[in-house]
This record gives structure tokens, C-alpha cells and sequence, in this order.
């Protein structure tokens, strides 16, 4: 469906009305996180673009960060309901889902009850996944895909809405356990968090050992931020975007790849939900800035935060130096 087709609706004046007013709302969103979070701006709007279309992202990035203070203010900002999870070897999945206890009634009868574990909220981050152990981390992942957790042949389903913000640090990898590829492949972006500017750090130094320190406010709530997502999923999408898309992420696959890099350096590439993820979050990141309908820009922007967790090198290419990065460029270099 071409986006003149969708223009043409009756009901596309409202679309409109509807895009320009979330727009504002979110202008604000973001500039009462930037009250907290100094700089990382790009990092800020990519997490803003994972709630919008609906889905979960992975930060990383070395300690000292704000990725923690990020996943806070964004719970305090958006009125939804945040809990944290520190990961570590022994962690079990009750730890995490919850579990049944048996309690003993009046007339000494005897019954399980069940207590919700911290993935019974609205935004849950999973500090240091890769420290979790791999049966933890399924489990935690099957919440993530299915929105409930079983429990003793019950199901529980989680709030809505309800969102991962996992943090992994590339430092320190002694006595990790890394995500497998498809558990990988169910967070909708990878952001990369860097070292903020000089600019934004001497902010961050001067407003942050004072007396005083500004909180963040809330703006939005979770019926809100549902039919944002909502919004997201009706906005159009022009084919020019769409061929983009599908261009991109299938010249990404080795098998069907006629980028000579492609055949010659990539182990496995990008399935199905890369381009599903791709189509929500341009749309996600087109409501962000008010418009309408995203561009080839926003799929150009988000090539790397969508791709890089979902391609595998070879190990030649990884002993040539060739990295994820630069492959993802030799990709986007016909879109720019």
C-alpha cells in the first residue's frame, strides 16, 4: 500500500491530528529525560523508539553510563510501573517469574499461592543478562515473547504494557553466559551506549554533585503509551520504504547476497523479524519526530541497532578484521 493510497482515506485528516498531537506529547517526553539523562540523545530516542513500536532492546555499554538512571527516569517519565533484576549465576527463574507457596488456611487446610516475581511490571531491566545463567535467561525470554509466565501448569499473563530493557557490559566477559542467537534475535534493537560529549558530561558534573538534584516527572501513562503503539502500527508506509527494507536486510544474507562482503565474510544473516523490525521502528521513529510517514532515512538510521545483533561474522572475516559495523555501512551505502 503506497502512501497516497493511505492519504486517501476519509479517515486520514484524523491520522494526521492524531501524529501531530503524540508528536507534542513526546517532544516533551523527551525533554524531561534530558533533564536527567545528559547528551545521549541518539541513545534516548532509540529506547523511545523500542517502546513505540512495542518491543524490548539490549544496551550496551561499559559501567557508569546512566543505562540504569535511563530505564528509570524512562519508567518515572512514561507513568508505567519499573522494576530491576541484578543477573548473576546463581539467579533462578523464580527469582525472576515468580513462585508457588504452600500456606496453610483456617481448619488447617493447606493451599499454593502464587507470588509474582519482579517481571510482574511495566518495564523491567534485566542488569548484566549475559551474567544470568542460560536456563534463568529462557526463561525470562519466553516472558519477553509470550507476555505470561507459566508456573506449576498455570498461566500468569504479565501488565500491559510490559517491556525488557536488558544491559550487557563488554568489558567483563569471565563467567558470562552469552545470549544464543535466537534469544538475541527477540530484542528489537542493540544500543551501542558510548561516552556522552565534553559538553554533556560538564553539564552532567555540575548538575549532578550539587545540593540539589532535578527528578524526572511524569508525562504520559500506560493507557497512553498503549495507544501509541497502537497509532505506530497505522501510520504509512510508502513501497520506496518498504523495497528499502527488504532490499537491505535480504542483501544481508549470504545465500542470496550480491554484495561480494556478504558471500565472503558473513556466517549467517538477518531473518524475517530484522524486516519486521524494521518496518515498526521507522514507523516508531517517523510518530517520534511528527511525521506521518516514515522515509528511507529512518531505515538508514536504524540499520545498525537492528541488524548488528542479528548477523554473525566468519571467523576468517573476524581474523581479517572485518567488523559487523562496516558491513552494515557496505548495506546502507545504496540507500544513502
Amino acid at each position: 500500500m503506497t502512501v497516497t493510497t493511505v492519504l486517501a482515506d476519509p479517515n486520514a485528516p484524523a491520522l494526521v491530528a492524531e501524529v501531530d498531537a503524540l508528536g507534542q506529547r513526546l517532544s516533551t517526553v523527551r525533554e524531561r529525560i534530558h533533564r536527567i539523562i545528559f547528551g545521549q540523545q541518539e541513545v534516548v530516542d532509540q529506547a523511545l523508539i523500542t517502546l513505540l513500536a512495542g518491543g524490548h532492546c539490549l544496551l550496551i555499554g561499559v559501567p557508569g553510563l546512566a543505562k540504569t538512571r535511563l530505564v528509570e527516569t524512562l519508567g518515572t517519565v512514561l507513568g508505567l510501573e519499573d522494576k530491576r533484576v541484578q543477573c548473576t549465576p546463581d539467579l533462578m527463574p523464580a527469582d525472576i517469574i515468580g513462585s508457588e507457596v504452600l500456606e496453610e488456611g483456617e481448619g488447617g487446610r493447606r493451599s499454593f499461592r502464587f507470588i509474582e516475581g519482579p517481571v510482574f511490571c511495566q518495564v523491567l531491566m534485566a542488569d548484566e543478562i549475559n551474567r544470568a545463567s542460560p536456563r534463568t535467561q529462557s526463561a525470562l525470554l519466553q516472558a519477553m515473547q509470550e507476555g505470561r509466565v507459566s508456573v506449576a501448569g498455570r498461566y500468569h499473563p504479565l501488565p500491559r504494557p510490559f517491556h525488557v530493557l536488558a544491559t550487557q557490559n563488554p568489558l567483563e566477559q569471565e563467567g558470562t553466559y552469552p545470549l544464543p542467537e535466537a534469544q538475541l534475535d527477540r530484542f528489537l534493537l542493540q544500543i551501542d551506549v558510548t561516552y556522552p560529549d565534553l559538553e554533556a558530561e560538564r553539564r552532567m558534573l555540575v548538575a549532578t554533585t550539587g545540593a540539589e538534584q532535578e527528578t524526572a516527572t511524569t508525562v504520559l501513562n500506560p493507557a497512553d503509551l498503549l495507544a501509541a503503539q497502537r497509532l505506530v502500527r497505522r501510520i504509512p508506509v510508502g513501497e520506496s520504504v518498504l523495497e528499502a527494507i527488504l532490499t537491505m536486510v535480504r542483501a544481508g544474507r549470504p545465500d542470496s547476497s550480491d554484495i561480494e562482503d556478504v558471500r565472503r565474510h558473513v556466517a549467517w544473516g538477518p531473518g524475517p523479524r530484522a524486516s519486521q523490525a524494521l518496518m515498526l521502528a521507522a514507523r516508531a521513529r517517523a510518530v517520534l519526530d511528527g511525521r506521518l510517514s516514515p522515509s528511507i532515512d529512518d531505515v538508514v538510521a536504524l540499520a545498525h541497532p537492528i541488524l548488528r545483533h542479528r548477523m554473525a561474522l566468519s571467523f576468517a572475516a573476524r581474523a581479517d578484521g572485518v567488523t559487523i559495523g562496516g558491513i552494515i555501512d557496505r548495506l546502507t551505502a545504496p540507500l544513502r
